[in-house]
């Protein structure tokens, strides 16, 4: 029998979120298959040292000072994955949640897409992405010509997925995007989560809140730091991104930043405190099971991604509107709530990276 040639094919390499971890256990799955990028920052991405990682011609001709400014590039992005030759491959896997999708394929092979979300800057949260755009001094000439723009990028959009067999979600809200804005149906497969590292012996002097991820605006840091400040109860901030220091600043005595923590590090702060917020709207959300493995609760807004993930007084509380007042009132119930840690731990390991090995070798199967 014929060996199956592989491809996978990813956005952009440039830091470890949420999507990358899928890009290893594919890579797991096919250790033969080379990874197909936009662009690779093999410093920022040292998991990715022993990988077969080729990228476009765009990490060659752009400027190293914006090559990673990923929201420069989408037509230049869609054009290069689109022209890719990748005709000499049986099976294609793309990790999209931008225009990886778009890479075309012989007519018999099979192209598997597993979208993180379809594109959120011209779908689901365009509205946003219009009012908080920002190019500094030119933001007053280009705003005006947004709407066209991305009007003539959805149509792109839409036709990249003409070579797409399969799509596999990564959570429920994202499947019903995927429906709304592409016609398609989708499976669920939830991200790989290494819940096993998170999981230890339960610490009976937990204190506090804690919170974990990049500092972005979209992620809501600021509105668990402004809850934490009017309760005045401690809140440990993890990570660090270009919103640091707009969060610090609004900071009270409660709240302590720790900056980048090492693996291990994480495992015993996590386990240091009682319970998780989570106010921010992801696609799914790696880091509420991770928390959720260390026996933490989570305060969740109920949208998105937490939805698969926190079950109301059992995993954690949800709050329906991203204000400091809701917040506030999700925490105050918390704090009359009983919740079992052995329930928590077992609750994280449907999202285990094991499960997602399997549920992909299974999709796979079917699907050829």
């Amino acid at each position: 029998m014929t060996k199956l040639k592989v491809a996978i094919v990813h956005d952009w390499l440039t830091s470890m979120g949420g999507a990358e971890p899928v890009v290893l256990e594919l890579s797991k799955l096919y250790p033969d298959a080379p990874i197909y990028t936009s662009v690779y920052d093999a410093k920022k991405l040292p998991e990715f040292v022993d990988k077969d990682v080729r990228t476009t011609y765009l990490q060659k001709i752009l400027p190293s000072f914006v090559r990673y400014k990923h929201v420069l590039w989408p037509v230049l992005r869609s054009f290069t994955f689109r022209k890719l030759d990748l005709s000499e491959y049986d099976l294609i896997i793309s990790s999209s949640s931008a225009e990886a999708k778009s890479v075309r394929k012989n007519p018999n092979a099979l192209h598997i897409c597993y979208c993180h979300t379809p594109i959120r800057y011209y779908w689901s949260h365009y509205d946003e992405f219009k009012r908080e755009f920002n190019f500094g001094f030119l933001t007053p000439i280009i705003r005006p010509f947004i709407p066209v723009f991305v009007c003539w990028m959805r149509k792109k959009d839409l036709k990249s997925i003409k070579d797409i067999d399969f799509f596999i979600a990564n959570s429920e809200v994202t499947k019903k995007r995927i429906k709304k804005y592409y016609g398609r149906d989708a499976v669920v497969v939830h991200p790989p989560v290494d819940t096993k590292r998170f999981i230890g012996k339960n610490n009976p002097n937990r204190n506090g809140y804690i919170l974990w991820g990049r500092h972005v605006p979209y992620k809501r840091f600021d509105l668990a730091i402004k809850a934490c400040n009017k309760l005045n109860i401690p809140l440990l901030v993890i990570g660090s991104g270009p919103d640091t220091e707009r969060l610090k600043k609004i900071a009270g005595p409660s709240i302590t930043f720790t900056g980048r923590v090492s693996d291990d590090e994480l495992v015993t702060l996590a386990h240091s405190a009682k319970g998780f917020l989570f106010p921010n709207e992801e696609d799914f959300g790696i880091a509420a099971v991770e928390a959720m493995a260390a026996g933490l609760p989570i305060v969740a807004y109920e949208k998105g991604g937490a939805l698969d993930i926190v079950e109301e007084n059992v995993t954690g509380i949800f709050f329906k509107q991203q204000t400091v007042e809701s917040l506030i009132a999700a925490i105050e119930k918390f704090e009359t709530t009983e919740f079992s840690y052995n329930t928590l731990v077992q609750r994280s390991k449907r999202f285990d990276k094991t499960l997602f090995e399997t549920k992909m070798r299974k999709i796979i199967a079917d699907a050829k």
